[in-house]
């Protein structure tokens, strides 16, 4: 560890001094406090200088599925530090079921999942107190591997998504807005989301310099608008400046980042005038940067979703036709 991650450990409790070993909230958060406190943005930084990468979500290699919530953080965390050029992950036991092999030597990357226990005596206490049994959240760690750690697997295994065409990021952008059911308005000088009103407003795509921007600007506000209380219903009332107005465009700048990934858009960063205000976030508090990962993947989600089901029913129509 860095001296300089090292005085940002102190300040975040961790107790490296002692030799304590430091939570696994402390952990993960620490790592990326080090990423941001450095100028770089874990959402954004793999598709940097020279990386070789595409955009994508990671994904278990074997599966398919996409990660989520902070392991998506974990894993850019690493892919930067190594350099590698996929986005493919698996198991030590995966990698052998599908006839290859972890290098010797090489280590692999924490992950995290978070799960429920009911205390011994919990369900006891909940029927003589006539309450509801109450289940203590936790996190466990296992460890995964880039394919690119690997020997012996498939070719199949290998391959990324491809990036989306850049001709085909304007009706793709399109079709998020419109299957989103937000109500959308561009005009103005500014970008913003109005919760009590329920609208996005976005300039025209005229005032930015480079047109992709202007999506990326719009699934940043819409990810802000998947909070409204008919949707995902997170705490919209913040006052500029404060704690929890942070939060919440963290929530909306990871979401944005996401959602572009997932689309094979290249992210970007939209509001780092907030880098000093997402620092103080999370050094006081080493769960911040979980829950904020897991509500920007829900609102990713949310808008994925409502493309998704769009566009099975384009198909639909087509076949009927």
């Amino acid at each position: 560890m860095s001296r300089s991650s090292s005085r940002s450990a102190a300040r975040m409790g961790c107790e490296e001094v002692s030799g304590e070993r430091p939570s696994l909230y402390d952990e993960v958060t620490l790592r990326i406090f080090a990423e941001l406190e450095a100028g770089r943005f874990p959402w954004v930084q793999p598709w940097g200088k020279g990386q070789g990468i595409g955009p994508g979500l990671p994904r278990n290699a074997v599966t398919a599925r996409p990660y989520s919530g902070v392991n998506i953080l974990i894993l850019w965390c690493a892919v930067i530090e190594s350099g590698w050029s996929s986005q493919g992950w698996l198991t030590f036991r995966q990698a052998r079921e599908a006839g290859g092999c972890v290098r010797k030597g090489e280590r692999g990357v924490t992950v995290v999942y978070a799960d429920r226990f009911t205390p011994k005596g919990e369900a006891e206490r909940a029927t003589r107190d006539g309450d509801e049994t109450r289940a203590v959240p936790f996190l466990k760690r296992f460890t995964v591997f880039n394919i690119a750690q690997c020997d012996g697997l498939s070719a199949e295994l290998g391959g990324d998504p491809v990036p989306l065409p850049e001709c085909e990021i304007e009706p793709v952008a399109k079709e998020v807005i419109a299957a989103s059911g937000v109500e959308f308005r561009v005009g103005g000088d500014k970008a913003f989301y109005a919760p009590g009103a329920d609208f996005v407003a976005v300039p025209p795509q005229a005032a930015f310099f480079e047109p992709v921007n202007w999506h990326r600007t719009a699934f940043h506000e819409l990810c802000h608008a998947t909070g409204h209380a008919k949707r995902l219903g997170r705490d919209l009332a913040n006052s500029f400046g404060s704690k929890d107005y942070a939060r919440e465009e963290l929530v909306a700048e990871m979401g944005s980042a996401f959602l572009c990934a997932a689309l094979g858009i290249v992210p970007t960063v939209r509001h780092a005038d907030y880098l000093g205000a997402w620092l103080d976030v999370l050094r006081e508090d080493n769960r911040a940067i979980f829950r904020a990962a897991s509500a920007a993947s829900k609102a990713a989600d949310w808008l994925l979703a409502r493309h998704r089901e769009a566009e099975n029913a384009r198909a639909e129509e087509r076949i009927a036709a």
